[in-house]
């Protein structure tokens, strides 16, 4: 069982589901990013779980060489799409998609699939290949 695979077990027997896993460098620390969701929320006391049960996992199969953070979190109100899961529990949001020449498309997703996504601009649907997007997020009219 590979770490991502251990990780997932972890969260999702406490009733959560992993949605994405990240590295990164801020302010010169190192950090794992252990993103979970589910559709009742996420509280900051099942961050805390997780992580304390993830904390001697970690020990034993490092995710990355040297002092790092452990972080345990909600993806949030706006996350990141990153692969097609996150695509498709995101269908009827708003999202923005930022495209391989830096254009920025918002509208609705209507669907998704393994290669494209559906999205709806002012009731004109557009269709859009994975390969052409650059990144994409989901966003709140605040």
């Amino acid at each position: 069982m590979n770490l991502e695979e251990s990780i997932k077990m972890t969260v999702n027997s406490c009733g959560l589901e992993l949605y994405d896993i990240l590295t990164t460098k801020e302010n010169n620390i190192d950090i794992f990013r252990v993103l979970i969701s589910s559709p009742n929320g996420v509280t900051l006391n099942q961050c805390s779980k997780i992580s304390k049960l993830l904390s001697p996992i970690l020990d034993v199969d490092e995710p990355m060489y040297g002092r790092y953070a452990l972080e345990v979190s909600s993806p949030g109100i706006e996350r990141r799409l990153r692969k097609t899961q996150h695509y498709e529990a995101s269908i009827g949001e708003s999202i923005s998609i930022k495209d391989l020449n830096k254009n920025i498309i918002k509208g609705i997703l209507k669907s998704a699939n393994e290669k494209e996504i559906i999205i709806s601009i002012e009731d004109v649907e557009q269709t859009i290949s994975y390969k052409d997007i650059s990144s994409a997020r989901t966003y709140f009219n605040w």
